[in-house]
């Protein structure tokens, strides 16, 4: 189980790094052409269509985009820019691998381009840029590796986002910073002391005071997920991990998890 657990929770299973100019991952099936009329940020763009396509598997740094009192994140404005010379006016070709629509109606696709080496896979540039992190969901979870991948590439390098301490990776144990970043997207390593079910709930902690350090939550919903991808949650205990997600204040900080993909096995 833990060997399983290794290979198929993203961290020591895939060390090398993706090229932007690459073939189609496999798990993704072709959907339309069209031609990109506008781009609202790093990670959206409008169609000839009428078609809004959010880039599924990443994440860039957040515009306003007309919210009162949203303040843009660093290199908002790079990312929307790098995004603009990759496609804008440009042709591209949507790929699905999970859920296609969200709740806005925006479709959720990775977007390939045509460049002067082949075609370009708009998210792995984005990533090797520096100008995105992996984002995931439960519903739309493929291609996630070559990703990862990619985005390594570019947090190595020292890339866009990765100089800014906005997004810094955080300490497990710096419980001050962390509930500083409540509300916030962040990526947390640390060592796992104890993995423990509780009803219908697993906690990851990080801490011995589990009422004020950090933990991770993976409720029922959660837990089936894991269970459908062949991984016990609790093997983790004693394992230097990276966990991406949303930072909240319970008992602490803490961070759900709803798929395997948001964690990282950093090492035993």
């Amino acid at each position: 189980m833990l060997n399983r657990l290794l290979v198929t929770v993203l961290g020591l299973s895939t060390l090398w790094t993706l090229p932007a100019h690459a073939q189609v991952c496999a798990a993704l099936t072709v959907g339309p052409s069209a031609r990109v009329v506008s781009i609202s940020d790093g990670d959206t763009v409008d169609l000839d269509t009428g078609l809004t396509v959010r880039l599924v598997g990443m994440q860039a740094p957040k515009l306003p985009l007309g919210r009162e009192g949203f303040e843009a994140w660093p290199l908002g404005d790079e990312a929307k820019a790098a995004l603009s010379a990759l496609v804008l006016h440009q042709e591209v070709t949507l790929y699905y691998g999970g859920e296609t629509r969200d709740r806005h109606g925006r479709a959720l696709a990775h977007v390939f381009v045509s460049g002067e080496d082949g075609p370009i896979w708009v998210q792995a540039e984005m990533l090797e840029r520096g100008l995105a992190r992996v984002y995931s969901f439960p519903d739309n979870r493929s291609c996630l590796a070559e990703l990862y991948a990619a985005e390594r590439s570019g947090r190595a390098e020292g890339l866009g986002i990765w100089r800014d301490a906005y997004y810094a990776l955080r300490d497990a144990t710096d419980v001050t910073t962390l509930l500083d970043r409540v509300g916030g997207y962040e990526l947390v390593e640390g060592r796992v002391l104890n993995a423990d079910k509780v009803g219908d709930r697993v906690y990851l902690n990080f801490g011995r005071y589990w009422k004020e350090d950090f933990t991770v939550v993976i409720d029922a919903a959660g837990l089936r997920v894991f269970q459908l991808a062949g991984i016990d949650p609790l093997a983790l205990e004693g394992r230097l991990i990276r966990v991406r997600g949303w930072i909240e204040s319970h008992d602490g900080p803490r961070m759900e998890v709803t798929h395997p993909e948001q964690i990282e096995i950093l090492g035993v």
